[in-house]
């Protein structure tokens, strides 16, 4: 099929009112994992636990042509600052329910029941793919090494997530 990229274009956005470039271990641990998969690392953030900063971020990196999908990390936990998945859902044209059931599946192997703290979830924008992720270390190695990087390997089989990329803006 024709439109199908070369190269998946990414954008990591690390959700957190606490870490800074120097303190952040799950944004730089996901863009070395993506280039090390050979996709590209077109840009990276650290936002706020703050809705409008968040969805305004998302809302760049969406009208961004280079960029095919965006992981945020962090904020997707219980406390009264984890606001991730509130400001990803009204982005969303559609949510991809599949990929919080799997990542559960592999995160109970991981953590245990303690994975109902998590709020992970994901969804379409304007044609790009946003997953939200935990910002611990143990749930974006879940994330990407039990999910993500098979989705977006274009030889995975039955299917993958990049074969999908030139069709998710038809109409």
């Amino acid at each position: 099929m024709t439109g199908i990229p070369s190269t998946v274009g990414f954008a990591v956005m690390t959700v957190s009112d606490t870490r800074d470039s120097k303190t952040d271990k799950t944004g730089p641990w996901l863009r070395e994992q993506i280039t090390a998969d050979g996709h590209a690392v077109i840009d990276h953030a650290i936002v706020p636990d703050h809705i409008p900063d968040i969805q305004s971020r998302l809302k760049s990196w969406i009208a961004h042509p280079d960029i095919h999908a965006i992981i945020a990390t962090g904020g997707t936990g219980l406390t009264g600052r984890d606001v991730t998945p509130e400001a990803c859902r009204p982005l969303f044209d559609k949510e991809m329910d599949g990929f919080a059931a799997v990542f559960h599946q592999v995160s109970f192997r991981s953590v245990g029941v303690s994975t109902i703290q998590s709020r992970a979830i994901a969804g379409i924008a304007g044609g790009t793919y946003i997953f939200a992720i935990p910002g611990s270390t143990g749930g974006c190695r879940d994330a990407w090494n039990h999910v993500l990087r098979d989705e977006f390997d274009r030889t995975h089989g039955p299917c993958n997530l990049v074969e999908l990329i030139p069709r998710l803006t038809e109409q």
